[in-house]
């Protein structure tokens, strides 16, 4: 995991880039995705952020709009979950996939290098330069299965 110094220092970067300020509410978002691991809504987050600082006077439109600029700048990454909207991680973080189950919405992270390599052959079949990729695996979890059963 990148340690979070890199993080705060990137983000002064890319704003100072951008010619936008430096905020303690940015920070406190960027700090909230670190410190939590997981994948949270912006409601959330912004939920994290205020239990993390009371004081801090950090609304809903500026947690949106920062996770906003952290995923274009590949700082924060985050899952689509259509109508109900996206889910956010730190970035940075080693490649990883995900599980999803519809019931709970409990999201496991998985790594398989047979997947990977499978993609790969996929892309140079059709002479395809493959750049990223995202795979997100829709279903139902052990625990929401066995709850299943017991009734």
């Amino acid at each position: 995991m990148v340690e979070y110094d890199f993080l705060l220092e990137e983000l002064k970067r890319i704003l100072k880039e951008k010619q936008l300020k430096f905020t303690r509410q940015r920070e406190l978002v960027l700090k909230a995705l670190y410190e939590n691991p997981g994948h949270f809504s912006p409601e959330e987050i912004h939920r994290l952020v205020q239990q993390a600082d009371p004081g801090a006077k950090v609304g809903i439109a500026t947690v949106y709009r920062t996770l906003s600029l952290l995923e274009e700048e590949g700082l924060a990454d985050s899952i689509s979950f259509g109508k109900e909207g996206k889910r956010y991680e730190i970035g940075l973080k080693k490649h990883h996939d995900h599980l999803i189950c519809i019931r709970c919405g409990k999201i496991i992270e998985f790594c398989d290098e047979t997947i990977e390599k499978q993609q790969e052959a996929v892309a140079k079949k059709f002479d395809f330069e493959m750049t990223d990729h995202a795979m997100k695996i829709i279903g139902i979890c052990k625990e929401c299965r066995e709850h299943e059963t017991k009734k």
